[in-house]
């Protein structure tokens, strides 16, 4: 880990590096717009010091747990467990270090080391007790407590993912104290509430009309708790509502044949076809009431979660066994955009693990739909690689004013900054060959890499 970062992801010619090297010099220190990531709101509002390495950089971080895993490392040594020790587990993530070289997860630590902390070696397992010491030893500065790095990091914005029922009572400390100068906001986001084939749907289904402070189980009432909870986050700041779905199916149901599979649904009577029309309905019920409420609706397709039970009864989820899928779009949305898709109020953002649909699909609807945006590449995708296939697959047909807006989609905190600025790379490169290939000129590259990073996520996320 011996180069700077100060030229990396850039193309290797000189006279092309020297513009990528340009556009980015615009953009590395303008101010992080982070509207959707899963950064837990006590973290800042706590704002105490960071337990451990291991707890930084491993236990929480399940594209790392997942590819050491896969390596032979039980789970139990790394995350949620009686067994897991922060020492051990850090001689395991470098002991195993050569697993994660050439992924987005070993160019996120790369990263993070070096800025954060200074460390230029490769870990291995002679070096990990002098690098677990060398970090350690800086977890009790001031200047590295999350409302410290939070400004250090230049967030201007942070947008959480949160359950409905939350009483957001993180997020209203942090707007109410003095001393913290960020703006951290909820989302909203109801997927157990909305799919019938969720872990205790009825329970969820009580517990968000009780919240709502109605009192039966009925689909009207349903409805107008889902209302009422939208309503309460955008009171406390929420922009954006979240759905996370494996397939974006959508569909219009009648008020009755809604009404009558909600009922099964909430009576565990419901079969996987009728809960699919479930969803697909709520879906486009969703949509409407952002028609009406203004919340920016963001859909993330194409995830089979949990796909190993034993991992999952053992450690839960979030545990790096969630696998894409390939997805369809165009005629899955159709229901939804036929009715709302030309409705100013609406701005659907699309995000897809499945590669082929970006060019086939997803900019292409982007390209004539005014509610519809090119989700950044996310989770898998959201690496220098991938990044730039993505603008090569995307741009010539949607361009760059139909995006979201860069990303990053992390628990991790200390990651945020480098993932944003391996997008702020990957589209200073990808301008840089525009320019050189005399598609674009160098007055267009400087306004579109700034708007890339400022415009066009304020655009998407209505911030």
């Amino acid at each position: 880990m011996k180069n700077s970062t100060s030229q990396k992801l850039f193309p290797q010619d000189t006279e092309t590096k020297a513009v990528a090297s340009h556009l980015y010099g615009l953009v590395k220190d303008l101010p992080i717009i982070s509207p959707h990531g899963h950064v837990d709101p006590n973290l800042l509002l706590e704002n105490r010091p960071f337990a451990n390495p291991s707890e930084l950089f491993i236990y929480y971080d399940h594209y790392v747990t997942r590819l050491l895993h896969a390596a032979g490392v039980e789970l139990s040594e790394l995350s949620d467990s009686q067994t897991f020790d922060p020492k051990s587990a850090w001689r395991l993530l470098c002991a195993n270090w050569h697993v994660l070289l050439g992924t987005s997860s070993g160019y996120w630590l790369q990263h993070e080391f070096e800025t954060l902390f200074g460390i230029t070696q490769v870990p291995s397992s002679e070096n990990a007790d002098e690098l677990y010491q060398a970090i350690s030893s800086r977890l009790e500065d001031e200047g590295f407590l999350p409302r410290a790095l939070f400004e250090q990091f230049n967030i201007s914005f942070l947008a959480t993912t949160d359950d409905p029922c939350d009483d957001l009572a993180a997020h209203k400390a942090l707007s109410l104290d003095p001393s913290f100068k960020g703006r951290v906001v909820p989302t909203f986001r109801p997927d157990k509430y909305l799919d019938p084939r969720a872990t205790g749907f009825s329970v969820n289904v009580d517990r968000l009309i009780q919240v709502a402070g109605l009192a039966s189980a009925t689909f009207a009432n349903y409805l107008d708790a889902l209302k009422s909870r939208r309503a309460y986050f955008i009171e406390n700041g929420a922009i954006s509502a979240d759905f996370g779905v494996r397939e974006p199916y959508t569909t219009w149901l009648s008020e009755a044949r809604a009404s009558q599979l909600f009922d099964k649904a909430y009576q565990g009577l419901i079969s996987d076809q009728e809960a699919r029309e479930f969803l697909g309905h709520m879906l486009c019920e969703s949509a409407k009431m952002s028609c009406e409420d203004d919340l920016v609706m963001t859909l993330h397709a194409g995830v089979y979660r949990n796909h190993s039970t034993e991992t999952f009864q053992m450690f839960g989820p979030d545990k790096g066994h969630d696998i894409p899928l390939a997805v369809e779009f165009v005629a899955n949305l159709h229901p939804l955009l036929e009715k709302f898709g030309l409705d100013p109020n609406l701005h659907l953002i699309l995000f897809a693990l499945d590669e082929s649909v970006w060019s086939r699909e997803i900019a292409p609807l982007a390209g004539f739909y005014p509610s519809v945006f090119v989700g950044a590449p996310w989770w898998f995708l959201d690496a220098p690689d991938s990044a730039m296939r993505f603008r090569e697959q995307t741009t010539e047909i949607a361009g760059f004013y139909r995006g979201s807006g860069f990303i990053d989609d992390t628990r991790a905190f200390l990651s945020i900054p480098a993932r944003h600025d391996m997008a702020r790379r990957v589209d200073s490169s990808y301008l840089a060959n525009l320019v050189m290939a005399g598609r674009v000129d160098l007055l267009q590259a400087e306004r579109i890499i700034v708007d890339l990073v400022t415009t066009i996520p304020t655009k998407a996320f209505k911030l």
